[in-house]
């Protein structure tokens, strides 16, 4: 796999807006993009930190897969997405080196990113992304 950079770091959080408060208020962050993914049950809040993103995560349907995991985990670090090229072929790659894909094809994220996750089950219990801006 060729991974550029680390694109973003997600968090589970309950409620948006007060997170949002945290990272502009006492870590000086700018929150840049906040954005509704339905398809995903989730209302997205962007950071930017050098060339990496947060992202922060609120469920907009309980049982929607942050939902489910704040109401397992808590709130906190969600997963972890890495930029690639060609996320197709990362994929079936990846899929052939015995890692179990949560996602066989990309499918849209926020931001318009193409996505897939591996599962965590594979990857020692960090759930990943892969990512690709088809933009750049």
């Amino acid at each position: 796999m060729k991974i550029s950079h680390i694109e973003h770091i997600g968090i589970a959080v309950k409620n948006l807006n007060e997170a949002i408060k945290y990272y502009e208020q006492v870590l000086g962050l700018k929150c840049y993009n906040v954005e509704e993914v339905k398809d995903q049950k989730v209302k997205t809040a962007f950071f930017k930190v050098g060339e990496t993103k947060i992202e922060l995560l609120e469920s907009t349907d309980a049982e929607g897969p942050i939902g489910k995991f704040i109401e397992k985990k808590g709130e906190g670090i969600h997963h972890i997405a890495y930029a690639v090229k060609d996320i197709e072929s990362q994929l079936k790659e990846t899929e052939s080196k015995g890692v179990q894909l949560i996602d066989k094809t990309p499918r849209k994220g926020a931001e318009g990113l193409d996505i897939a996750f591996l599962h965590p089950k594979s990857t020692f219990g960090v759930l990943t992304e892969l990512c690709e801006d088809k933009n750049q």
